[in-house]
């Protein structure tokens, strides 16, 4: 069975503190907005290695590709 956006958003939240969490898609694509203090003095693609390990097996199993926009609470008040 593909997983839902609500099921992406609910495994991302689990791992990571987010202010902000919005994930839509169609069963194996899916896009994600995530706003979260973790992502503070982290490049691009610690943030994005945070939500990989969030979705563990996942990613390989059920969800073909995500793409995904993450941000500090500031860089979102400043340019979300």
């Amino acid at each position: 069975m593909l997983p839902t956006p609500e099921q992406i958003r609910d495994y991302i939240a689990a791992a990571i503190s987010c202010e902000e969490l919005q994930v839509e898609g169609d069963g194996s694509h899916f896009q994600a907005l995530i706003v979260s203090d973790a992502f503070e003095g982290k490049r691009l693609i610690a943030r994005h290695q945070l939500v990989y390990a969030a979705l563990g097996d996942r990613m390989r199993a059920e969800i073909h590709a995500l793409s995904m926009k993450t941000l500090t609470p500031a860089e979102y008040k400043n340019n979300g």
